[in-house]
Parts: structure tokens; sequence; C-alpha cells
């Protein structure tokens, strides 16, 4: 087994995202963090309670979020009132609400942290979808922006992405709900897998080579090397597409290999 390639695998490129976790981390990371100084300045349980319902109408202005709440709320209470109590305690110290959009990801970042593990023994339609919604939302991304398509791959982040998140705000949740169902399916099922072989990452390369990726391409995608010169955006976004696409056409027991160390790795890293 190529140790290397399966480690790279699920810390370098899009397979190993769920959810877009490590790229709506650092979208998370855009807005400042409070300082330890305001972290630790008193606030009344008044004053916190003021701050949840601010937040609580907050996310209630926007219909499009909703589902994935209700969802957190009902399969994981305390991990939403985790969410809840942290973002209610950062209100009330720096007087500031956040918005819905960076709040979906707090919260999915803290999912994220707490269950994301789970999502890997999940049945194949709930992995098999999470995958999907990674196809759509880089697809969507590549029709706004090439550059943003490429940081959404590498899990970077700039400041455009909390603004394409207000303007697609049902992707965005379809995309939380589905790494949410996985992990609510996950726990449920606890579906066993074994780790991918050298032979499946073989069968994934020629695949990959079939639809017209050349080395470069592959081992920025396989192996995190970044080409010198690097490839442009336009090039490297049409590279991840065709690799989930690719993916998702591999006969399913190899497939839920890929998906499942990936998001295992993911989650454990």
């Amino acid at each position: 087994m190529h140790i290397l390639r399966l480690a790279l695998l699920g810390l370098a490129a899009l397979v190993a995202l769920i959810l877009g976790w490590t790229f709506w981390i650092e979208a998370n990371r855009l807005e400042p963090a409070p300082s330890p100084k305001i972290a630790e300045t008193h606030v009344s349980p008044e004053a916190i309670a003021a701050a949840r319902g601010a937040i609580e109408a907050e996310l209630a202005a926007v219909p499009e979020y909703a589902g994935f709440f209700d969802s957190l709320k009902t399969r994981f209470p305390a991990d939403y009132e985790a969410f809840l109590a942290k973002a209610s305690r950062r209100s009330a110290a720096t007087g500031e609400i956040q918005s819905a959009d960076f709040l979906i990801i707090d919260a999915v970042r803290a999912l994220r942290v707490s269950h994301g593990v789970l999502a890997a023994k999940a049945e194949q339609p709930a992995l098999d979808h999470v995958f999907e919604m990674q196809l759509a939302m880089l697809r969507a991304l590549a029709g706004r922006n090439q550059g943003l398509c490429v940081d959404f791959l590498y899990g970077g982040a700039n400041g455009d992405f909390l603004e394409f998140s207000a303007a697609n705000r049902s992707l965005v949740a379809a995309m939380a709900s589905a790494g949410l169902d996985a992990i609510d399916n996950g726990q449920i099922n606890r579906v066993e897998r074994d780790e991918p072989t050298a032979e499946d990452f073989q069968e994934l390369e020629k695949a990959l080579r079939a639809k017209g990726l050349g080395t470069l391409e592959i081992e920025a995608l396989l192996d995190g090397k970044t080409p010198d010169p690097p490839l442009d955006d336009a090039r490297m976004c049409r590279a991840g597409a065709i690799y989930l696409e690719t993916l998702a056409a591999l006969p399913e027991p190899l497939r839920m290999r890929i998906y499942g160390f990936a998001v295992e790795l993911m989650a454990r890293s």
C-alpha cells in the first residue's frame, strides 16, 4: 500500500474535505476571533441570554438554514446547545452578532470536531450524497470564480466565500445537511470498511487518465504536489471536477473504501 499517497489523499485534496470543512474552517477564520482579554471579560447571564435570543432571531430570518439547525437540535442536542452557548457568550462579550452564514460555518466546524469520524461509517447512499454535494459546490464555485474553486480544492479561503455563501444559501445548507445526515447514519449503522489498497489507487489513477487528466493534475490531486509552475486555476478546477466525477463512477466497493478512508482521515486531522 502506498502509505504516503493514502495520507496525502486524506489531507491534501478535495476528496478529504467532508462538507468542505477544511475550507469552511478557513473561511470561519476570516472574521477575527475575540482577543484573550475580551474572551475573559465577565458577561452577565442576562447579556448571554439576550445574545442567544438575537442569534436565534438571526438564524430564524434565514429559512434556507432552518432545516439544518432543526436537524442538529433534534439529532445532536448537546452539540446544538454547545454551539449556541459559545456563540452567545462570544456575542455578549463583543457586542456583535455574526451573520447566519458565519454561524452555520461555526456549527459545522464544531460538529466535524466532535462527530466527523462517524460519517466514515455511514451507509452507501448517505456517504455518496456527501460527495455529490461536494461536486455541486465545486461547480457552483467554478461558475463564480475559478480561484475560489481552487481554494475549495485545497482548503484555502478568501473573503469571497462568505459573500458566496450568502448568495447560495440553499446549496450551503444542502451541503451541511448532507454531512450531518452522514454522521447521524454512521452513528446508527456503524458500517465497517477496509482501507483502500494500492490496487484501488491504481484503478483510480487509470480512470483519471482515461478521462484526460495528465500526471501533473493527478499528482496535484492525489499526492498534494504543486507543479512548478503551478497549473492555472481553470485547469486545476476542471481537474477537480473530473476527479469527483471519476470517483463517483468507480465500482461501489472500491468507491466506498476511498470515501470512507478519506472522511475518517479528515475527521481525525
